[in-house]
């Protein structure tokens, strides 16, 4: 006997380990007393459901075509189990992964970088500081201690990355695509680095300039509206960070990424990636529509690759890989605790924004902290040296940098922190 399509929402949703109610035109299914309902406007739809397609569900959610009512947390939940393994669903075979390389060199041309940079972190400067850290450091806190705060864990974020850097007064720093300037302030300002910071985003760049004034850091902190690729030739510096900025390079274009960090850092420097990475080692996104979602409403031209990928192009530039740090539970613990934060606001985000912005945030935050805790993704903090080629300059022979090879300096309790030092420091362009 066939099953009506009814009938196989209806057992679809028996299967849940959450009790569920779903409505829509001339029938429902499920507990009428679940402490989540999904009201949708359109029959059809229930064929996504059925199916575990949860991203074109998503995609109807921000355009009103379904309703949700119940704690969100409970909403993404059941959408996990109702998508299934989206990891083992994104396995790319060969043909595919081949026109995905095709695809990736042509989405991330630099205009069309620079377009869909903008898509995402022009959108109100306002609307991200509903939900973000007073600093808005927008990528993954450091929870090193559990009754840490966000701000505070973000404080500790930005302070283990200088740690690994060993960031000293005078050094050239450069952050590459620096956000709203956490981190590139907090190294000039508890490490006296010389910094520069680049970004794609017009808000970043006039948000961040403000602060570098009113900071009184302009002698020491410059932000420019520029490309990685635009540095000039010449350019060299002691450390770079690159956070939550690799996302937007694209897979194709990974290895030519690697290659310009490699040039533009000194013999003897130290380099830290820090991104998010794909949960299976052949996906090219998230299977169950999740990827598609995020390409549509959240993050245009985003790609994700697995941590090994990541490593090769880094190795294949020259670049020597030092340490390599999983953060992926702290993303989710990040990435709640900004869910919770917009959900208390949500009337003054959709003044800032609109109605299906903050639908698609809503479902982005809380659908990527399920990500981060099932491992459907994950983050990793890459420390990489550009090798001296000289073998006696440093305590430990071999070393080729300033790199000690231990993690002393990364987890010393309490460090003091260095003394910054004013003054002028050369021009590193």
């Amino acid at each position: 006997m066939q099953l009506t399509l009814p009938s196989l929402i209806e057992a679809r949703i028996g299967q849940l380990s959450r009790p569920l109610a779903l409505h829509w035109p001339g029938g429902h299914a499920g507990a009428p007393d679940a402490p989540v309902h999904l009201k949708v406007t359109d029959a059809h739809q229930l064929r996504w459901l059925a199916s575990g397609h949860i991203g074109t569900l998503a995609d109807a959610y921000v355009r009103g075509d379904l309703d949700i009512e119940g704690d969100l947390r409970e909403v993404v939940e059941i959408a996990a189990e109702l998508a299934g393994d989206p990891v083992a669903q994104g396995h790319a075979g060969m043909g595919t992964q081949w026109l995905q390389h095709l695809r990736s060199r042509w989405l991330h041309r630099q205009q069309r970088d620079a377009e869909q940079v903008r898509f995402h972190y022009d959108l109100s400067d306002d609307f991200f500081a509903l939900w973000l850290d007073p600093l808005r450091v927008y990528s993954c806190a450091y929870y090193e201690r559990a009754d840490m705060t966000l701000a505070q864990a973000q404080e500790a974020k930005l302070e283990h990355i200088c740690r690994k850097l060993q960031l000293q007064p005078g050094q050239l720093f450069l952050d590459i695509g620096a956000g709203w300037g956490g981190l590139l302030l907090w190294a000039a300002e508890h490490h006296g680095v010389h910094a520069m910071g680049i970004t794609l985003s017009r808000h970043q760049h006039a948000h961040v300039n403000r602060l570098i004034d009113k900071k009184g850091l302009r002698d020491r902190v410059t932000m420019r509206l520029l490309d990685y690729r635009d540095l000039p030739q010449t350019a060299r510096f002691d450390r770079i960070a690159s956070v939550g900025m690799f996302e937007h390079v694209g897979a194709a274009r990974l290895d030519g990424y690697f290659e310009q960090l490699q040039r533009l850092l000194k013999p003897g420097g130290l380099m830290l990636n820090h991104g998010i990475t794909a949960g299976g080692i052949d996906n090219h996104q998230l299977g169950a529509g999740l990827g598609d979602f995020i390409e549509k409403h959240i993050f245009p031209g985003g790609e994700l690759v697995h941590v090994s990928r990541v490593a090769r192009s880094l190795s294949g530039s020259g670049l020597e890989l030092l340490d390599a740090e999983n953060l992926r539970p702290h993303y989710a613990r990040t990435l709640w605790a900004w869910s919770a934060s917009l959900e208390k606001e949500l009337d003054r985000a959709r003044e800032l924004t609109s109605e299906a912005t903050v639908r698609a945030y809503r479902l982005y935050l809380a659908g990527c902290a399920v990500a981060f805790e099932r491992g459907w993704i994950s983050i990793h903090q890459l420390l990489a040296s550009r090798p001296s080629g000289q073998l006696s300059d440093t305590p430990l022979r071999g070393a080729q940098s300033v790199y000690p090879f231990n993690r002393r300096h990364m987890y010393a309790a309490d460090p003091a922190r260095t003394a910054v030092r004013s003054g002028r420091c050369p021009a590193p362009l």
